[in-house]
């Protein structure tokens, strides 16, 4: 097999063609095995994901916001309220009959997995209002409920104004989410 190469100096190449085909099966083989434990890790990382409990926000049930309570005065006097102490130290809210939600469109963004809302908040109010929150409710293509997602948009919306919100994230959403419907939860005056 030498094909007398060491007359010319080349001697030394003859077996390099065998080393080189044996080095490429040992690369193949160690290959394999890095793929089939990289395979493993995969499906152990995926379990122990699987057994975490959900977040509040990312189970498929409804979130239902919290009521208020109003107690009567300790006096006794039927017209005087007075509110908890929880919110009595909380600022005002805004009177959401005349905050409404004029438009509203929603698309698929960071590779599928994110909801991008745009709506235009109209406030109708004496006042401005900021840190409204709203809620978006997706369904499947037949109606079915799929998810809620929650934001609050700290910017505020002038007195008797219209203010549009461009591609809002409001979270990972379904893939099988079809529809999206935006609804205003809470608004504080400013």
């Amino acid at each position: 097999m030498n094909a007398r190469l060491d007359r010319i100096g080349l001697g030394r190449f003859a077996g390099t063609g065998e080393r080189l085909a044996r080095a490429v099966t040992i690369a193949s083989v160690s290959f394999g095995r890095s793929l089939l434990w990289l395979l493993a890790a995969i499906v152990v990382g995926g379990g122990i994901w699987m057994l975490l409990p959900l977040s509040k926000g990312n189970s498929a049930e409804p979130m239902r916001p919290e009521l208020a309570t109003v107690e009567a005065a300790p006096s006794g006097d039927a017209s005087a309220v007075v509110p908890p102490a929880s919110e009595a130290q909380a600022p005002a809210t805004a009177d959401l009959g005349h905050l409404r939600i004029s438009s509203q469109t929603w698309r698929r963004g960071g590779l599928g997995s994110k909801a991008l809302v745009t709506f235009t908040l109209r406030n109708d109010n004496d006042y401005a209002v900021k840190d409204v929150e709203i809620v978006c409710a997706f369904t499947r293509r037949d109606g079915s409920h799929l998810t809620d997602r929650s934001r609050v948009l700290t910017d505020p919306v002038s007195m008797k104004s219209r203010k549009t919100f461009a591609r809002i994230s409001v979270g990972f959403v379904n893939v099988n989410a079809d529809q999206a419907k935006c609804s205003l939860v809470a608004a504080r005056r400013v």
